[in-house]
């Protein structure tokens, strides 16, 4: 049977760098039953030019002297709430009409945030933000859930910015922290089928967020972290059953920490400090 990887917001940053790590793996299995295995990496974003582009760059570590046991394609669609569920559910059905497959991993890495006071930023910004970052990663969890077996893992993406409310970024954080609560919930049901679930809860990774986030006024983000790094490090502890996986010590400690300081507190204090451009 096929084996299918999905990653979604695969165009660029975190995303591209899952297609990446994934292909090596594959590509490069030690044992040759992994090795041996008809396998498809799926890449669905909106701009078909950047997924190309991001195919292209994943099938680079290859020789060209030496084919790819591992097939990259492309979807170009647009993932955001309920008619980007019915997308991407049509898909895995017309798939599945011509081929038997198993969805042994998907990353659940599309979203996107937005900088500055709740008063001060489009609502409707905010509210497809809520779409691509509840409703689609919900509704691509469920769509998935017949095409797994044991063994399959689901990964999906929080942030550290789901532990406590945020000024300055009081959606984005919201959209986090239900994802951080669904993901635990569902690694729970999940786990008596062999199914391995986690949330994966980044702090500042350098990647196009903040040029997203702040409509332009934020090129890079600030303090970013090596997204090689963390991804290598989530898959490691994704096969592992971590639950919730935080990379970097300084993550480890805010996470931990968040216990212990009130939630109004921390939203004033980000609200009055952390100032963002929008």
């Amino acid at each position: 049977m096929k084996k299918i990887t999905i990653v979604t917001g695969a165009s660029s940053g975190m995303g591209a760098e899952f297609a990446r790590q994934l292909f090596n793996e594959y590509e490069f299995a030690s044992d040759k039953k992994n090795a041996s295995q008809n396998r498809e990496i799926w890449l669905i974003a909106r701009s078909s030019e950047k997924l190309l582009q991001t195919a292209e760059k994943t099938l680079s570590s290859k020789s060209p002297d030496s084919p790819a046991k591992t097939k990259i394609r492309t979807f170009p669609i647009d993932l955001t709430g309920a008619p980007g569920v019915y997308k991407f559910d049509g898909l895995l059905k017309s798939e599945a009409a011509n081929e038997n497959f198993e969805v042994e991993c998907l990353i659940n890495n599309a979203g996107f945030g937005t900088y500055g006071p709740f008063d001060e930023t489009s609502s409707e910004k905010e509210l497809a933000m809520i779409e691509l970052n509840c409703t689609a990663l919900t509704g691509i969890c469920g769509c998935v859930l017949k095409y797994l077996n044991s063994g399959s893992q689901i990964i999906n993406v929080s942030s550290l910015a789901a532990f406590m409310p945020l000024g300055n970024f009081a959606v984005y954080a919201a959209t986090k922290a239900y994802v951080l609560s669904f993901t635990v919930g569902l690694a729970a049901e999940l786990e008596p089928k062999g199914i391995k679930v986690c949330a994966l809860c980044p702090g500042s990774v350098s990647t196009n967020f903040a040029n997203v986030a702040s409509n332009g006024k934020r090129k890079e983000v600030l303090h970013g972290r090596d997204p090689v790094k963390v991804v290598r490090h989530c898959l490691k502890k994704a096969k592992k059953g971590k639950k919730i996986i935080l990379t970097f010590p300084k993550w480890k400690f805010l996470s931990f920490a968040s216990r212990f300081v009130g939630k109004f507190t921390v939203a004033k204090l980000t609200y009055k400090f952390a100032k963002r451009p929008h």
